[in-house]
């Protein structure tokens, strides 16, 4: 049967990922009316016969109601400000899109993870960029492996899940790792009662596959305010159109009036990125998208009405559908988004993706299976060439956190508190990890600090201090809990007062030209090795910039070690590039602050 509201579904899934938080109570009438609706669909369903048709209406009309309840819950949402990275940023860095995938497929590697069970082990492909929804990699493309050759020439091709049926040695996804997707297990077979070392079973060395991807002729960068509200902006054959820019969100249509590359088929990728700036010059994380004008709306709406006066599903009837899809998706020369942010818009980045022209690339991989594991036994450095350069673009930023002052360290605190387990009532005092909370270590050392725990009085202000024994409640500064058993209190605490230590480091920045390298550090290629004696890790960090002056992308790190849990005798960190300065970090000192606070507690519930 075809998939009539196919790109509806697509956006729906979309949507729902996006989609956060509830409905404020001015909102509750238009969700009570959206579940009327729902369920009167949800019975409407019942009195058709045909299965291919209930499918057909099922599918499409849930996908428009799952659109319409996206449009509340993001209308609805309260405007709270996030921050997040330029997600395009890479983009600047390669003269020319095609630079981008090249440097992509080409700084892909694979690596063996460590395995403590004797009949499975995971592979992790190793991308140079790292891409968080909704701003995947900005180019359509396409990964698949084939196979996976083993230390004895044996191949196993590669099959999209395990079988339990198999006997044999199996390559399929990997289904223990939800935050790797990617990652692949080599599964062995196993015989329940004897114990099989790894080691005896044939090594997985090389991985083979293919990997498609397809650059867009050219990005253009449109910088919109409100003042371009309604003026269309065109760029040779791109005109994009700001129909509306409000608090946290943002309307609008792109035009291309040439036609998407044959090579592109018939998936036709997202042409817009769409970011925000706040009055700070920081970009706000999306809240979500609309994607679907009001004219496809009306268009499916008009189809599901067709469907719904149909008695069954036809051939001729589906050959009708896919025609008026068609005819219509034919028309759509504009490309419209409704984008929400998590802040007050000032400014927008429009990045337009122009597919008018195309360049496809594919290529056979045949990639060597590398072992890095954490901490290495080896005395010698492993080489990890790497023939692409990436930049570290939230390096900067994080490393803001080297200069943090005591005053901004409490102004980041949060208190939260919970009640729900009297005898483990507790209060967090959160702050965002920062770079000087890396370099704090973890010897944290401090006195005894003062908590209080008061009665209410009359007014329901703070009265009388409550004595109690020491085991009523328990201080943890390393985890920043307070926590407290109501059921050694005479009576419900109504106020605590108290402090909590907080720790800050002084950190000191070096600037080091790595053809003039103290001793204790030495380059080999793209690979820093730092001696634990004269640097050792918990008070120093390095990071490495090449002649453009941006800093590298660290890959990964080993610490090698004189045996298992030893003394640590060098580590190694290898970038995506070439280091030509280092910039050293090092923790000089560190103090306590201490975080003075009052909280008036919740009451338990029933009290």
């Amino acid at each position: 049967m075809m998939d009539v509201r196919s790109p509806l579904a697509r956006f729906g899934l979309c949507a729902a990922l996006l989609m956060i938080g509830g409905c404020s109570p001015s909102d509750e009438q238009k969700q009570a009316t959206l579940e009327e609706k729902t369920a009167k669909f949800e019975q409407s369903l019942d009195s058709i016969q045909d299965p291919k048709l209930r499918d057909a209406i099922a599918d499409l009309g849930g996908s428009l109601l799952l659109l319409e309840r996206a449009r509340a819950k993001l209308a609805s949402k309260p405007i709270e400000t996030e921050y997040g990275e330029d997600s395009l940023a890479l983009l600047k860095h390669y003269p020319t899109p095609q630079a981008l995938v090249d440097t992509y497929i080409n700084g892909l590697f694979v690596l063996r993870k460590t395995s403590h069970s004797d009949y499975l082990t995971d592979l992790q492909p190793i991308f140079p960029f790292n891409f968080n929804t909704p701003d995947q990699f900005p180019f359509p493309h396409g990964l698949e492996w084939q196979s996976v050759t083993l230390s004895n020439n044996k191949v196993i091709p590669f099959q999209p899940e395990w079988s339990e049926t198999d006997p044999g040695i199996q390559l399929s996804p990997s289904s223990s790792n939800l935050t790797n997707p990617d990652d692949l297990t080599v599964t062995y077979p196993f015989i329940d009662g004897i114990e099989t070392e790894n080691k005896s079973q044939p090594q997985p060395v090389r991985l083979k596959g293919t990997v498609e991807v397809i650059a867009p002729g050219k990005v253009l960068t449109f910088d919109l305010s409100k003042q371009d509200v309604g003026h269309k902006r065109t760029e040779g054959n791109i005109t994009v159109n700001l129909m509306l820019l409000e608090k946290n969100y943002a309307e609008i249509e792109l035009t291309n009036s040439e036609p998407l590359a044959p090579q592109v088929g018939e998936d036709s990728p997202n042409p817009l990125l769409v970011q925000a700036r706040d009055s700070t010059g920081q970009f706000l994380t999306r809240s979500g998208s609309i994607n679907e004008s009001n004219a496809q709306v009306a268009f499916y709406e008009k189809q599901l009405a067709q469907m719904q006066k149909q008695k069954v599903w036809s051939d001729a009837f589906e050959k009708q559908l896919t025609e008026e899809q068609k005819a219509f998706e034919h028309k759509q020369s504009n490309h419209y988004a409704k984008v929400y942010f998590n802040g007050l818009i000032d400014n927008l980045q429009i990045n337009v993706l122009d597919f008018s022209t195309a360049t496809v690339t594919r290529k056979d991989l045949d990639l060597q299976v590398l072992r890095f594991d954490k901490n290495s036994l080896q005395q010698t450095v492993q080489a990890l060439p790497m023939p692409v350069t990436v930049y570290d673009d939230g390096a900067a930023a994080w490393l803001k956190g080297a200069t943090m002052t005591e005053e901004q360290l409490k102004n980041s605190v949060t208190i939260s508190q919970s009640v729900d387990d009297a005898s483990a009532a507790h209060i967090v005092f959160d702050h965002p990890f920062t770079f000087n909370d890396e370099l704090v270590g973890n010897e944290r050392n401090s006195s005894e600090s003062p908590v209080t725990f008061f009665a209410a009085d009359e007014k329901g202000e703070r009265g009388e201090p409550i004595e109690l024994p020491t085991e009523a409640y328990e201080l943890n500064p390393a985890r920043g809990t307070l926590t407290y058993d109501l059921n050694l209190f005479p009576e419900n605490p109504a106020y605590v007062v108290g402090s909590i230590p907080l720790f800050l480091a002084t950190i000191e920045k070096g600037e080091i030209d790595v053809t003039k390298l103290p001793k204790g550090l030495s380059l080999k290629d793209n690979a820093l090795v730092v001696d634990q004696k004269e640097f050792p890790a918990d008070s120093w960090r390095f990071y490495a910039k090449d002649a453009s002056g941006n800093y590298l992308k660290e890959i990964l790190g080993v610490s090698h070690r004189a045996e298992e849990y030893g003394t640590a005798l060098f580590d190694v960190h290898y970038f995506y590039g070439q280091p030509t300065a280092l910039e050293s970090y090092q923790r000089t000192d560190l103090s306590t602050v201490q975080y003075g606070f009052e909280v008036k507690l919740d009451k338990p519930e029933g009290k």
